[in-house]
C-alpha cells in the first residue's frame, strides 16, 4: 500500500486539521483520540509518512525508531497510564481494521480493558 499524503493524521501533522495535543518533539506527535474507547486513549504517531509498523522499521532511519518508542513511553508516563497498567495497539491492513493509512500506535488505559480480542473467530 502505498503512502498518501492527504491521510487525515498527515493533515494534523501538517496542521491542517486541530488536534488535541499532549506532545511533540522532532519525532512524533501524541494527541487524544477524538473518539476514545478508554479514559485514557493517545495516538501516537511518527513524522515520517510510514504506512503501518512494517513500513516503519524496514524504511525509517533508527533516530525515527528511537524516537518513535520513547513517545510512546512519555505518552504513557504523561497521561498516567502506567499506574494501573495500559494496552498498546497498532492495526495494520483491512483484516486488523486499520482506518487510517499512516502508521499510529494507540495508547489505552485508565480502566480495565477486558479480554484483547472478541470471540469473532
Amino acid at each position: 500500500m502505498a503512502y498518501d499524503s492527504n491521510n487525515v493524521f498527515a493533515k494534523i501533522l501538517r496542521g491542517e486539521i486541530p488536534c488535541k495535543k499532549l506532545f511533540e518533539d522532532d519525532f512524533a506527535l501524541a494527541f487524544h483520540d477524538i473518539h476514545p474507547k478508554a479514559p485514557i486513549h493517545v495516538l501516537v504517531i511518527p513524522k515520517g509518512p510510514y504506512v503501518s509498523y512494517d513500513d516503519f522499521i524496514q524504511n525509517a532511519e533508527a533516530n525515527e525508531i528511537v524516537g518513535l518508542e520513547r513517545a510512546i513511553l512519555k505518552a504513557v508516563q504523561d497521561t498516567g497510564a502506567a499506574t494501573n497498567g495500559y494496552r498498546l495497539i497498532s492495526n495494520s491492513g483491512a483484516n486488523a481494521h486499520q482506518e487510517v493509512p499512516h502508521y499510529h500506535v494507540h495508547v489505552l488505559g485508565g480502566r480495565a480493558l477486558g479480554a484483547m480480542l472478541g470471540q469473532e473467530g
